[in-house]
Formats: structure tokens, C-alpha cells, sequence
């Protein structure tokens, strides 16, 4: 794990600290929401080009993982996430469209890290990554315009252009990119895909600036956002690790392939959704907001949920 990946959090932290100072000036306030989804463009583009979609033929070799992953997280972690929703956040309805929009995409990157501490099946992890990718993609707008209606009705043209424009753009692109230098892939492995794997999370973090700058007095005065989305959160958290601890059980899954569905159906992909959110919304900065409180807690929790495998694997190598 590299310094960024280390202390994602707290660079999270500090771009939201100088968003909210840049805001309480007239200028930014008033031009940096121009800058939002440029940043999250490039940082998409970078997502996709980094994901290894060569590979997704090695996800179809283990079926049995496979369908569990996609059970668990297209179709149980929506049912799960609108139920804790309704149960904590249904006086609040913009904080529960963000907390499902946050939940029903798994993580494409930082659970493979996680994943690789608690000494998980990598090779498998990644090979369900692209079909995690491919599936949330394809699946959130239908997601939006299903649970959209909990906010306000949303225009299937406003959903269809911010897909269009913050997620097949930038997966066409990359996929172009890939295309073009095939013949060169020692320059694509070595020097390009690095350069942006290493710059999303500047490109997210300048996003975030750019949202909490022109936001700022209104994020300001509603930071009980965060409270409010803790008790939900945490128990998708819990319900989610206990379930993949059941599965891994009653499919009979070694301990490395049961830690690859924990992190799977546990780390999620806020980003993406985030990228949607901010075309489709942006008059209603509180969903974004759930969107970016999340990786603050969910960081902390795959720590915890790290640990907490690791002493399971103790306990099986004593028994």
C-alpha cells in the first residue's frame, strides 16, 4: 500500500477542508462547478483504462464465486440498502437516494489492496472486477430511475445524457486508447496506465474541491449528514461482512476466497456514482454529499474488516 492509498482518507479530508475554504470567496463559489465533471472525466478515464478488461474471460472459470458475486451485489446490496434507508434516512430522502447510489456500486480499485492485506485470492478478485464494472455501469442508471423517486422524478433524457457523458465517454476513450497502442503495450503498461492509476485520486480529490467550493455555505450548515449516515452505514457494513462469512460457509469457500467476496460485496464505488449524481442533480447537493461521506467511513471499516479476517485465519490455523 502506497502513501496515497495509506492516508486516503485524510487526503479526502483535506480537499474537502480547502473546498469548503475556496467557497467562502465569491469567485470560486461562483466558477468552480464548472470544473467538476472535467475532473471526474479524466478521473474515469483513468478508472477504466487501469481495469483490466482483457481479463474478464477468467471470471467465467469459476461460476460458483461468480453468480454469488453478482447476487450479492445487483441484487441483494440494492434490496438492503433501500430497507436501511427507509428504516434511518426516509425524513431526509436526498440522503437516501446518495446512500443507495453509494451502495449499489462495488469498488473497481482500493479492494483488491484490502483484499491483498488480509491475504485473500487476488487472482480471483480481479477476475470478477470487470464484471463488476461492466454490471454497475449498465445497471445504474437503472438504479437512479428506479430509486429516484424516493428525491423527485427524473427525465430518462437527463439520466441517458449524464451516462453518456461521465461514463461511456470516458470508457470509450479508454478503451480507444487501448485500441491504438496495442502494438505498443509496453509503453501502455509501463508509462500510461501507471501515470493515471497514480493521478485518480488527484482528479477525485480536485472534483471534490471544485463540489465543496461551490457548495460550501450550503455543506456547511448541514454537516449532521454525517451522523445521520453512520448508524446505516456501519450496519451494511456488519450485515454484509456476516453474510459473506455464511456464504463462504454453505458454498464451502477456502478462507482466501471467502476474504474476496467479504472485500467485494463489502468496499464500494462512490465515483461513479458520484460522476452521475452531479449531472443529474445538481441542485441537490446533499446527494452528493452522501456520496463523498462515504469512503470517510468505509475506509476505516475495511481496515477493521481487515483485521478482523486476519484473525479469523489465526483462528483456523490453530483449530
Amino acid at each position: 500500500m502506497n502513501f496515497i492509498e495509506k492516508f486516503q482518507t485524510f487526503i479526502i479530508l483535506i480537499a474537502v477542508g480547502i473546498g469548503l475554504l475556496l467557497g467562502q470567496f465569491s469567485f470560486f463559489e461562483e466558477h468552480a462547478d464548472s470544473f467538476i465533471i472535467p475532473f471526474l472525466l479524466f478521473m474515469l478515464y483513468g478508472l477504466f483504462l487501469t481495469i483490466p478488461l482483457k481479463g474478464l474471460k477468467n471470471a467465467f472459470k469459476n461460476i460458483k464465486f461468480l453468480s454469488t458475486d453478482v447476487i450479492l451485489n445487483f441484487l441483494w446490496t440494492p434490496l438492503l440498502a433501500w430497507g436501511l434507508g427507509a428504516i434511518f434516512l426516509s425524513e431526509h430522502p436526498a440522503l437516501w437516494l446518495g446512500f443507495i447510489l453509494l451502495l449499489v456500486t462495488p469498488c473497481t480499485d482500493w479492494y483488491l489492496i484490502f483484499t491483498s492485506i488480509a491475504k485473500g485470492n487476488i487472482s480471483l478478485s480481479t477476475s470478477v472486477l470487470p464484471v463488476n464494472l461492466i454490471l454497475q455501469v449498465i445497471l445504474l442508471p437503472i438504479y437512479l430511475l428506479i430509486f429516484s423517486g424516493t428525491i423527485e422524478t427524473v427525465g430518462v433524457s437527463t439520466i441517458l445524457e449524464s451516462v453518456v457523458l461521465v461514463l461511456l465517454v470516458p470508457f470509450i476513450l479508454a478503451s480507444l486508447t487501448r485500441n491504438f497502442l496495442k502494438k505498443r503495450q509496453e509503453i501502455l503498461e509501463k508509462k500510461i496506465i501507471p501515470l493515471f492509476a497514480s493521478s485518480q485520486m488527484l482528479f477525485l480529490c480536485l472534483a471534490i474541491v471544485a463540489m465543496f467550493a461551490s457548495q460550501g455555505s450550503y455543506l456547511l450548515s448541514n454537516l449532521e449528514v454525517i451522523w445521520l449516515m453512520l448508524i446505516p452505514l456501519s450496519l451494511f457494513y456488519m450485515i454484509n461482512f456476516i453474510l459473506a462469512q455464511t456464504v463462504g460457509k454453505v458454498f464451502k469457500y477456502n478462507y482466501e476466497d471467502t476474504v474476496s467476496l467479504s472485500m467485494a460485496i463489502i468496499a464500494r464505488n462512490s465515483p461513479i456514482s458520484l460522476a452521475i449524481v452531479l449531472t443529474a442533480f445538481p441542485g441537490q447537493p446533499l446527494i452528493a454529499l452522501a456520496l463523498i461521506i462515504g469512503p470517510l467511513i468505509e475506509l476505516p471499516v475495511l481496515a477493521l474488516a481487515t483485521q478482523g479476517l486476519l484473525r479469523i485465519r489465526g483462528k483456523n490455523r490453530e483449530q
